[in-house]
């Protein structure tokens, strides 16, 4: 039994759940911020039914991490915690005020976090702050082959930029909230040290069974969505870029704080490119009972995103972490098998 707490906030979200899942496999104790009692029970049967010690377990409520304070009780309730892995940002693009929704509660969310694990805890030794891809370059670089990115390079949007729709408001939001973390930092020169973990697409199977496969979280609808096609279906619009499995981004997360030689760094992960038409290609190959009711697409347009993808350096992130990357045909694969189970 490790005696170390882990504190983890937006423990009901996507990656969030694999991370607590993986920590709680790893014999931690964790501590989870949800928005409601609901999804705090909901995360405990989860556990529970899959045979891990829900009772190292718990949780405690913060319904608007942008509020401010909004983590001071559960960090003062809490004195045991020593790593603080802030997951909670929003990733929705349904909003009509850009700034308000998406913004402002990513920036001030990890401020209040941050600013909470100073004044009230002393003992939180490190910090792992999920970023993104989002914050190192465009989404559409990823299709461009004179560009390439690695640990060191941040998306050159601006604020103004940021707040013009919703998509430039998740990218701006992402890289704003990581920029204000090592800002923090610097200036306040805290007890803790500081990681990011910056994923790309992420894909991969839920933590825990599917109780509604009419849309899945985040990136992982890429591959719900090609399954609701039907053989009339056109693949369009046929989306490329890079992917990563949710699992390796748990894993990566405690990588964080379990390997030292990470404190101060920049995890860039990114296992290989992919496009909408890949995914199709991979089904109908490994599920021969969906090949039959699924289009054929345009398997040519798979073998051309190859010839077009960017270059992502993250041999620094692979070094640090040590450990290889799920497949995308593993990755997808695992995704397909759980929705259609």
């Amino acid at each position: 039994m490790s005696s170390t707490s882990v504190f983890v906030s937006g423990a009901s979200g996507y990656i969030a759940q694999e991370l607590v899942k993986q920590l709680i496999q790893k014999n931690y104790k964790v501590v989870g911020t949800v928005r409601s009692n609901e999804k705090g029970d909901s995360l405990k049967e989860n556990l529970k039914a899959a045979g891990l010690q829900s009772e190292n377990f718990s949780y405690e409520i913060v319904k608007d991490i942008a509020v401010e304070g909004a983590f001071d009780e559960a960090l003062k309730a809490h004195p045991e915690v020593t790593i603080f892995l802030h997951t909670a940002s929003p990733f929705h693009f349904n909003v009509t005020d850009v700034e308000k929704e998406l913004l402002l509660p990513a920036i001030n969310g990890t401020k209040n976090a941050l600013q909470a694990i100073k004044t009230y805890g002393p003992q939180i030794k490190h910090v792992v702050v999920t970023s993104s891809y989002a914050a190192i370059g465009a989404f559409f670089d990823l299709a461009d082959p004179s560009k390439s990115k690695d640990e060191s390079d941040w998306n050159p949007i601006n604020y103004e930029q940021a707040k013009s729709n919703p998509h430039s408001g998740y990218v701006g939001s992402k890289k704003f909230a990581e920029q204000e973390a090592w800002e923090f930092l610097k200036n306040e020169k805290p007890n803790f040290t500081l990681s990011t973990v910056n994923p790309v697409y992420v894909f991969g199977p839920q933590a825990f069974e599917i109780k509604d496969r009419s849309q899945l979280n985040t990136s992982a609808e890429i591959v719900n969505s090609v399954l609701k096609l039907n053989k009339d279906s056109q693949v369009s619009p046929n989306l490329t870029g890079y992917f990563i499995d949710v699992r390796d981004v748990a894993k990566a997360h405690i990588s964080s704080f379990e390997n030292k030689e990470i404190i101060g760094k920049r995890l860039l992960l990114a296992c290989s490119a992919f496009s909408t038409q890949s995914v199709l290609d991979i089904i109908r190959n490994d599920f021969p009972t969906l090949k039959e009711i699924l289009p054929v697409g345009d398997p040519s347009q798979a073998d051309d995103w190859k010839k077009l993808e960017s270059e992502i350096k993250n041999d620094k992130t692979k070094e640090l972490l040590g450990f290889e990357f799920i497949d995308f045909k593993k990755s997808v694969d695992d995704t397909v098998s759980q929705i259609i189970a």
